[in-house]
Formats: structure tokens, C-alpha cells, sequence
């Protein structure tokens, strides 16, 4: 069984709006939305599906009346793991995976999802982006994380753009953030996080790392750019504009 978690706690504030970054309006219709409607298509989650939200979640849940979800607060913004962190309390026994979106990410798709889905999945899998540059509208994705992989083409680690290295920053395989994890191995290895790095914050993107130094090789599913792009600021919701 799976479980979908989404991540909802930006406020928006780089956008230049007062709404949860959730709510941001792409087309006439929130962002969240937007990906609520891929998750529901897709059908990989019976379950109600998780919302986690500051303390704003009276305005998001308001918007989101019509959908079938549950929501778990984030008290601190302590990082994405933090924020997956908050869910342990809702989740099901017999959930075997749990795939992690983010709010701001309106283009994945319900057949990328379905494809994360089927995988029996041992520890993390990830979704990665692979661009020919950050030239033009792929300069977007230009702070983003980083996959290192080693000499047999193996994913290493995710390296956060403000902790690479100048080499590690000329990677143009990117993390878009989605990942999806055994929830066997998720608990006890989500407790390992350390925010010992730029942001001070617990990263959920350090799980890969700790799987592959614990002997796992990561697996991964490729989605390309437009379907991985995040929005932002008002200049990417442009972008995104052009995209639907």
C-alpha cells in the first residue's frame, strides 16, 4: 500500500503574495491543485492523502474541502525531513511506501507516479532530471540539488546547491525533490538526519547517502524538465504559464 505525503509549508512570500505558496494561482487554479488532480488520476493511494502545513492550515484546507486528505503540522520549519518527520503519526502499518511531492511542482505526472508506484522499493528511490544546460528557461533549475554518482554510474548522494563544490555545481542531473521510500527503512534512518550544513536544516535528501553508504544502490525513474519544473517567483510562474 502506498501512502502520498505532500510537502505545503512555503508561504509564498518569494511569489510576492500574501497566499500559502499551495495557493499560488497557475491558469486560474492553485498549484496544489494541480498536482492533487495527478495524484487522484494516478490511483496509487487509497488513503486520504497527507497535506503537511504550517500554521496555515485553515486557509489550505479551506481550498482543498473538495479533496480527500488529512493534514499534519509542521510547528518549526526545521527542513524537509523535519516536515516528513510530522507524518509518522498517520500513517497506516500496512503501508509499504511513501512517496514525498511538493506543492509547488503543478506538471508531475499520473503515469510518473504510477511508474514510482509499481516499484517494490527497499529503501528510497528518487526521481531525477537530466538537462543538457541551464541555459535559457532550464536556469531555473540552476539552484537545485545535485546527484552524484560515482565511477559505475551509481547515485552517491544529493549535494544541495549552496553545499557543492564549483565541480559538484556543473552537474546537470538535477533533484526535482520527489522521492518515494520503504517505510520499514524510512523511520528508523529519518532519525539520522543531521542539520549540520548551510541551511541548518534536517534534509530529506540526505536519506540517498545514508542508504548508499549503508550498501543499497538507489534507484531512479527520469522525468524530463518541463514535468520536474518547480515555480518559485513570480518570473518561473510566468514560465509556467506558457507550460500548461
Amino acid at each position: 500500500m502506498n501512502q502520498i505525503v505532500i510537502l505545503a509549508a512555503g508561504r509564498g512570500t518569494r511569489m510576492n503574495l500574501e497566499l500559502p505558496k499551495a495557493l499560488v494561482p497557475l491558469k486560474g487554479k492553485p498549484m496544489i491543485h494541480h498536482l492533487l488532480d495527478s495524484v487522484i488520476s494516478s490511483g496509487v493511494d487509497p488513503n486520504p492523502i497527507i497535506i503537511v502545513s504550517p500554521e496555515n492550515k485553515d486557509i489550505i484546507s479551506e481550498s482543498l474541502k473538495n479533496y480527500k486528505v488529512q493534514y499534519a503540522t509542521q510547528t518549526e520549519q526545521l527542513g524537509s525531513g523535519h516536515a516528513v518527520a510530522c507524518v509518522y503519526d498517520l500513517i497506516k502499518p500496512a503501508t509499504e511506501n511513501i512517496i514525498v511531492l511538493y506543492c509547488d511542482h503543478p506538471f508531475l505526472k499520473a503515469e510518473s507516479l504510477k511508474k514510482c508506484a509499481a516499484q517494490k522499493i527497499e529503501t528510497v528511490l528518487v526521481m531525477t532530471t537530466k538537462l543538457e544546460d541551464f541555459e535559457d528557461w532550464r536556469h531555473n533549475f540552476y539552484h537545485w540539488g545535485r546527484y552524484v554518482r560515482n565511477d559505475k554510474n551509481e547515485i552517491e548522494r544529493i549535494v544541495e546547491f549552496k553545499d557543492a563544490t564549483p565541480e559538484e555545481q556543473l552537474i546537470t542531473e538535477v533533484n526535482p525533490g520527489f522521492m518515494a521510500f520503504g517505510s520499514a527503512w524510512l523511520w528508523p534512518n529519518i532519525k539520522l538526519l543531521s542539520n549540520n550544513n548551510s541551511q541548518h536544516e534536517y534534509y530529506l535528501t540526505s536519506l540517498p547517502g545514508i542508504a548508499f553508504k549503508e550498501g543499497y544502490k538507489i534507484p531512479s525513474i527520469s522525468i524530463e524538465a518541463h514535468e520536474a519544473m518547480g515555480i518559485n517567483s513570480p518570473e518561473e510562474l510566468k514560465i509556467a504559464e506558457t507550460l500548461i
